[in-house]
């Protein structure tokens, strides 16, 4: 796989909402990365429901997909029972899905820098119980 960072929902979402707080911070920190990005179905379906059934936000997620900005990591059956672990692992935060599943990649893929607004999870969240995630952007808004 050839993305050299992990995009997580939040970060999408900012991207293409220029009313989120987070925008405008999220669009100059994208301008850094090298594409394209590495996410999970987890992360797609939790962008989806997000914007919910706004046909222009719909549209606008699509077009975001398909622009080669995102590569999507496949996760397998015979992954399921670690990434069952790492939410166990982190029951009192507590993790879900689509984070266990970005945080099984980043060992899997080798990728230790995420592209998130999720920072109080990512910083607490450890790759193989001790490295640390690089959490992007680096300012808040």
């Amino acid at each position: 796989m050839s993305g050299n960072a992990l995009i997580d929902t939040g970060a999408i979402v900012a991207l293409l909402d220029r009313t989120d707080r987070w925008h405008r911070i999220c669009v100059d920190a994208f301008r850094q990365f090298h594409l394209p990005l590495v996410t999970s179905e987890a992360v797609l379906t939790e962008l989806f429901h997000l914007v919910g059934d706004d046909r222009r936000e719909v549209a606008a997620a699509w077009k975001f997909l398909r622009s080669g900005a995102l590569m999507l990591a496949a996760i397998e059956d015979s992954e399921l029972l670690q990434i069952q672990a790492l939410m166990s692992q982190y029951w009192d935060r507590p993790m879900d899905f689509a984070d266990a599943t970005l945080v099984h990649l980043a060992k899997r893929e080798s990728l230790s820098t995420i592209f998130t607004v999720d920072y109080a999870d990512f910083e607490t969240y450890r790759i193989e119980g001790r490295r640390r995630f690089r959490v992007l952007p680096a300012g808040r808004p």
